[in-house]
């Protein structure tokens, strides 16, 4: 149903089954797919696409431009998968040059106030918790779980399967696999229980908890851990998963806390 109270540009594309409630307002070029929700007081603007069976909660503001100044008005794009549920209050900005859009994927879960700024890629099922806030050019993999108020820096990447505490500051990459939290924020151990209810094997779980020792407790340096794991661990697409992303970081990983490194404030 879509409410008479609501303004809708005529180059909208809804598709069957949208509700659209009071008060939202919808731009030109925005698609919307097969049995989304919009609920009232969403602002949905030009260059953003919604897949099929979306929520989308009072007072989002999806595809405003983006909050960068080198923005010169570069037609770019804001691209939400099928059965994501956007709360209250979100904000989701459309790309830049560098990437042309910004993408959050299917499955996914941003709560309320949770910012995603340009040219940010999420991946599938991934959780933002309250005021999560991603800074430009973040990426986040599959499954990835973020805890409330934490935030990252431009060009941070958080990979799958990973879990990142609440209040956390993820100024360094979170490698795959893994939990982090403290501060510094730091490496806290193998997600096994996540990786338990999404299907893991305990022999696959036990080859990530073993390249994870052998990066962070045999005190190799990073690239002695790569080499390491690399000849001397058995193959499987897990290890390969975390040895490209430690060799791609250019933040550099999180570190395991060493003694004295705790901040008790």
């Amino acid at each position: 149903m879509i409410s008479p109270l609501a303004h809708i540009s005529p180059n909208a594309t809804l598709g069957n089954n949208v509700k659209v409630d009071p008060f939202v307002v919808i731009h030109d070029d925005v698609t919307i797919g097969d049995d989304s929700h919009v609920m009232s007081g969403v602002v949905i603007m030009s260059g953003t696409t919604i897949g099929k069976g979306c929520l989308i909660f009072p007072g989002a503001v999806l595809g405003a431009i983006p909050q960068d100044l080198k923005f010169v008005g570069e037609k770019t794009t804001v691209e939400i998968g099928d059965y994501t549920t956007i709360r209250e209050c979100v904000t989701i900005n459309r790309g830049t040059k560098d990437k042309w859009k910004t993408v959050v994927g299917k499955h996914c879960l941003l709560m309320a106030y949770a910012h995603v700024a340009h040219d940010c890629i999420l991946g599938d099922h991934v959780i933002l918790a309250n005021s999560v806030q991603l800074a430009g050019h973040v990426e986040v993999g599959d499954y990835a779980i973020i805890g409330g108020m934490a935030g990252a820096p431009q060009f941070c990447k958080i990979g799958a399967h990973t879990y990142v505490a609440g209040h956390s500051v993820i100024n360094k990459d979170v490698p795959p696999f893994i939990k982090a939290g403290r501060t510094p924020i730091s490496f806290a151990g193998v997600n096994s229980v996540g990786l338990q209810r999404r299907g893991f094997s305990n022999e696959t779980i036990n080859a990530i908890l073993e390249i994870y020792r052998t990066i962070y407790n045999k005190g190799l340096n990073t690239s002695q851990a790569l080499e390491f794991v690399e000849q001397q661990l058995p193959p499987c697409a897990e290890k390969d998963l975390i040895v490209k992303f430690v060799k791609e970081s250019k933040r550099g990983i999180i570190k395991i806390l060493g003694k004295g490194d705790l901040d008790e404030n």
